[in-house]
Formats: C-alpha cells, structure tokens, sequence
C-alpha cells in the first residue's frame, strides 16, 4: 500500500447526493462502502467532513448572524454530518470513534491527540467532527492539523472533480489536469485547492495532498495501492 494512515477529507456538499438539501442515504452508504474496500486492506483511516450542505458559516453574515456564532452553527452541522457517516460506517460493519472539538458528551468524544492516534492503532476509524473547535477556520483546516497531529501520511480531498485544473472545468471546457504540482506551483499560479492556512500547514509539515473525486467506485482503493489518480502535491 501506498499510504499506511490517511486523513481523509469530504465535503459536505457532497452528502447531498442528487438532493438540493441535507443528506443523501445513498451517497452515505457508498462512501461506507469506499471507506470499507480500504479499511480491508489494513489503512487507518481517519476522516474529516464538512457541513455545507445543512450550514456554512461564512455565509452567516448575509442572513444578519454574526460570524462567530455562524461559524459556531456550521461546526454542528459538520457534527450532524460526521453521526450520519459514523452511523452508515458501523451499519457497514466498521468501527468508528466520533472525536469533536466542542464538548458534546452525549454523542461523542472530545479530541484528544493520544487517544485518537490509539483509536487509529486499534483499527477503529476515527472522525473528526466540529472542525477545531474555534471560529475563523474552516473544516480543510481542520483536516490539515488533525493529520499533521495524528501523523497522517496523506490528506486525501475527496471532491466531485478528478483533480486540479488550470480553470474550473466545469466552466471552461479547454481546463486541462495537472497529475503532479508542488505547493509552490500552486500558489503561484492561484489555484483554489484549499484555504491558505490549511494549505500553508500541510506545506510546513511536508503533509502531501491528493485531491480526487470521491464519487468514482473504487477510486480510494486505487489510491491506497498507488494508481495515479486525481492530482498529487508536494512540496517539491
């Protein structure tokens, strides 16, 4: 295997599924089911997701909700999301710790570094859920540090796209793929891969990313045994 201990990162947006709204059973039960194809092959996974599809906080400021508390709202909606995927990784028969960073002792843990690396070392998943527990940083952040502090081999940005391109394809059809970039690269030339402060961490700390599309069968496990899929950065 190419990559021993992943953070993997999902968007909320992509719980949606084909809904306008919330979550989607389906789009839940098929990344459980990615998830298990690796978790098979011995990878401790370790998974941070978004709440964009129940709350985002930095929309907050437009419907008059102060930003602070916005962000407060949008880090339990990422907590909402993290219980439904805890919940479809353990109905697929896997073992999951729920770790978040605002103290809700009636669903889950807090984070706490030792025990989820210990978490990671029994073979348990490990999610992380209400981003870092502050405002002002977003859940890419949040998936940067985690990885860094649980010692992560890889951040894995799973998205509805195959990669980094030079324009978005989605709106420019000529946009071409780029396999390989170095964080320099990509700063240079302005590339919205993540925030800076996550991807300012992740460049520090020599933490590779991939980013891929998650919604293609069998994609992760590709990438767990060292397909080239989607787009790798490093920092040469």
């Amino acid at each position: 295997m190419k990559y021993k201990r992943i953070l993997l990162k999902l968007s909320g947006e992509a719980l949606m599924g084909e809904k306008n709204y919330g979550i989607d059973p389906n789009r839940l039960d098929q990344y459980a089911q990615e998830i298990k194809k690796i978790k098979e092959l011995g990878v401790e996974v370790a998974i941070v997701i978004g709440g964009g599809n129940i709350f985002r906080g930095v929309q907050a400021e437009n419907t008059g909700i102060d930003r602070v508390q916005g962000d407060y709202m949008g880090m339990l909606a990422t907590l909402i999301n993290a219980m439904a995927l805890q919940s479809a990784l353990e109905q697929n028969g896997m073992f999951t710790r729920l770790m978040s960073g605002i103290k809700v002792e009636s669903v889950c843990e807090p984070f706490i570094r030792r025990r989820a690396i210990r978490h990671l070392e029994k073979g348990r998943i490990v999610i992380f859920g209400a981003g870092i527990g502050n405002p002002y940083f977003t859940t890419d952040s949040t998936a940067s540090l985690r990885a860094i502090e649980v010692e992560a081999d890889v951040v894995l940005k799973g998205t509805r796209v195959d990669g980094v391109y030079t324009a978005d394809p989605e709106k420019d059809k000529t946009a071409t793929k780029y396999d390989n970039l170095s964080f320099q690269e990509a700063y240079e030339k302005n590339l919205n891969i993540m925030d800076m402060t996550a991807f300012t961490l992740c460049q520090e700390n020599n933490l590779p990313i991939v980013v891929f599309d998650m919604n293609k069968p069998g994609n992760l496990k590709k990438l767990i045994e060292g397909e080239i899929i989607g787009t790798l950065i490093t920092t040469n």
